[in-house]
């Protein structure tokens, strides 16, 4: 009887294993985080419009992850010239964001994006220090005045901004916290010119609302 019990139990343990997946050697851990994921954000000033054709992240375990986001950034376009491009806001919002679910804190984030008001194609490397990746791992107590609570609130989200001349500037900002500036950073040109897969060679079209901007005044290059 006992042998037997010793059998079952060697083959309850055997199937115990056999149903755990074995971790796959080519997927990284996930990131030991205080919280799920943290984001990049894109803006660009008022009718200065943009389309990031790629945004690739080396995390700081030196795994690259290439085309996390893109597309469109968050920006302004007030109808019948109203707005003002020139220079950043006060306290710039999160922007167009993404999630970077899985990734690592960043070490550098890499931005290639069509400048579409002058048109040009740019390219830049934002160095994210290991100062600035405990900032956004500290914990702060925050009052959110949209809902009149506190709460505890981290800078995880990434803000950058991309303006004419190849002009990126990026932030650190939480849900309810004040920003916090990382730099200015100047990119050069992509020899290449524009290519996201989809503009065969050419760069995106303003919208008729950013293009009459332009049209009718001039790039405030050096503002930003």
């Amino acid at each position: 009887m006992r042998k037997i019990l010793i059998v079952v139990g060697l083959l309850i343990s055997l199937t115990a294993c056999a149903s755990k997946p074995a971790p796959n050697p080519l997927r990284p851990p996930a990131p030991e985080l205080p919280y799920r994921t943290w984001e990049i954000g894109l803006l660009a000033p008022n009718y200065m419009e943009v389309w990031a054709e790629s945004v690739d992240v080396l995390d700081q375990r030196g795994l690259a992850y290439f085309r996390v986001h893109g597309g469109v950034s968050a920006i302004q376009n007030p109808p019948g010239n109203r707005g003002n491009p020139k220079g950043w806001p006060a306290r710039p919002g999160a922007g167009a964001t993404r999630p970077m679910t899985g990734i690592d804190l960043p070490e550098i984030v890499f931005v290639r994006w069509q400048s579409l008001a002058e048109p040009q194609t740019y390219r830049v490397a934002i160095p994210i220090s290991e100062e600035n990746r405990q900032e956004m791992l500290t914990p702060y107590t925050a009052f959110c005045r949209f809902d009149g609570k506190h709460i505890q609130d981290y800078r995880k989200i990434i803000t950058i901004g991309l303006a004419p001349g190849g002009i990126a500037k990026a932030w650190l900002s939480g849900d309810c916290l004040e920003p916090l500036e990382l730099g200015r950073f100047t990119g050069s040109i992509h020899p290449e010119g524009p290519y996201d897969g989809t503009s065969n060679g050419r760069h995106r079209p303003l919208s008729p609302i950013a293009k009459d901007y332009v049209d009718t005044h001039e790039i405030p290059f050096g503002s930003w």
